[in-house]
C-alpha cells in the first residue's frame, strides 16, 4: 500500500542554524491491509515522514507510491483512498457532532441518503449515539477523538494515517479507541499506519517500525522484535550506574546497556538469568538499589536500539512470523 524509496529531506538552514537532514535515504514498505506502528525518539524523522505522506511537504529527494499511485505526481488519486487523523484536533469544537460530519461529507460530495448510510456506518462502533446534536466542546477527550475517527471513516479510506491519536486520552479512553480502531481495520481490511510513543499500543499490531535520526532501525512483528533481546533480561537500579556499568564490564566481562539510572543485561535465556542475577547481587550488593528479572517488552527493544547503539547499515528485519 505504501512504498517509500530512498526518501531524503533536508530543512534549509538559517543564519543561526545549519541545514538539518530529517530523513536520510529512507526506504520502507507497508503492505496492503497491514496495521503498522511507527515509533522513534524525538527528532527521529517521524513527523517529517508523516507530513510528506499526507501531502503537506515535498521531500528533497526520493519516491513515494501509495496504492500504486505516485504521491507527488498523482496527489488527487492518493487523497481519494487516504484518511488522516492528526495529533491536533481537526474538528470544530463549536459545532455539533452531526454538523462536523456533514461538513466533511460535503467536502467529498456525500449528501442525502448516501451521507446517511455512510454516517450510520461510521458511527456504528462509537459511543456517540445520543450525542449527535451535542457540541464537540461538551464531549470528553475520548468521545471527541471518536468524532475525529468517525469523520475520517465517512469516505471509506483504504489507507488511514494517524499521528499519535491517543495523546491526552486517559488509559480507559485510549484502550477503547484502539480497540475500536483495530476492529474496524480488521473488518474492512484497511491499511493503518500510526505513530505512537506508547509501546503498549503496539503489542497486537502486525509490524512495528522504529526510526532514529532519519534512518529505519528496525521493522518487524512485535514478537520478533522482542525475541532480539532473548527470553529474559536482568534489570538493575544502581546508585551510580556509570561507575557500576564500567566495573561490571571490567571485572565480570558483562555486556551492560545503560538507560538513565537503569542497567540492563540483555539476551539471556531461561535458566541463565537467575544465576547471573545472584552473581551480580553477591558482588555488587552495596551498589544496587533494586534488581529483577523480566521478559523483554517492546519498550526494551526501543531502548536497546536507540540508546547507545550504533546505527545499522540496514534495518533489522527478522523472518516474518505472522500475527
Amino acid at each position: 500500500m505504501i512504498a517509500i524509496r530512498n526518501l531524503t529531506h533536508v530543512y534549509p538552514g538559517t543564519r543561526k542554524q545549519p541545514p538539518h537532514q530529517a530523513l536520510s535515504d529512507l526506504s520502507l514498505e507497508i503492505e496492503d491491509g497491514e496495521f503498522c506502528i511507527l515509533s522513534g525518539p524525538n527528532g527521529s524523522g517521524k513527523s517529517t515522514l508523516f507530513r510528506i505522506l499526507c501531502g503537506m511537504a515535498m521531500p528533497s529527494a526520493g519516491e513515494v507510491a501509495v496504492g500504486g499511485f505516485d504521491l507527488f505526481r498523482q496527489p488527487g488519486r492518493v487523497r481519494e483512498i487516504m484518511g488522516v487523523v492528526f495529533q491536533s484536533p481537526a474538528v470544530d469544537k463549536h459545532l455539533s457532532v452531526i454538523e462536523n460530519l456533514r461538513i466533511h461529507g460535503d467536502l467529498y460530495g456525500l449528501r442525502g441518503a448516501v451521507f446517511k448510510e455512510r454516517m450510520d456506518e461510521a458511527m456504528a462502533w462509537t459511543d456517540l449515539g445520543g450525542r449527535l446534536d451535542h457540541r464537540v466542546d461538551t464531549l470528553s477527550g475520548g468521545l471527541a477523538r471518536q468524532v475525529e475517527l468517525a469523520k475520517v471513516l465517512l469516505t471509506r479510506p483504504r489507507l488511514l494515517l494517524l499521528d499519535e491519536p491517543t495523546t491526552g486520552l486517559d488509559p480507559n479512553s485510549r484502550r477503547n479507541f484502539l480497540k475500536a480502531l483495530s476492529a474496524i481495520q480488521r473488518e474492512r481490511g484497511m491499511t493503518v499506519l500510526m505513530t505512537s510513543h506508547v509501546f503498549s499500543e503496539a503489542e497486537d499490531v502486525d509490524r512495528v517500525a522504529i526510526m532514529m535520526k532519519g534512518h529505519l532501525l528496525a521493522l518487524d512483528t512485535p514478537q520478533a522484535l522482542r525475541a532480539m533481546l532473548g527470553r529474559e533480561m536482568v534489570v538493575i537500579q544502581a546508585r551510580d550506574p556509570v561507575a557500576l556499568e564500567e566495573r561490571m564490564g571490567r571485572e565480570m566481562g558483562l555486556a551492560v546497556r545503560r538507560h538513565g539510572d537503569e542497567l540492563r543485561l540483555e539476551e539471556t535465556e531461561n535458566g541463565e538469568s537467575l544465576p547471573l542475577l545472584e552473581g551480580v547481587l553477591a558482588r555488587y550488593r552495596p551498589d544496587i538499589v533494586a534488581i529483577a528479572i523480566k521478559q523483554p517488552a517492546l519498550e526494551d527493544v526501543f531502548v536497546h536500539l536507540t540508546t547507545g547503539a550504533r546505527q545499522p547499515a540496514r534495518p533489522i528485519e527478522l523472518e516474518r512470523t505472522g500475527t
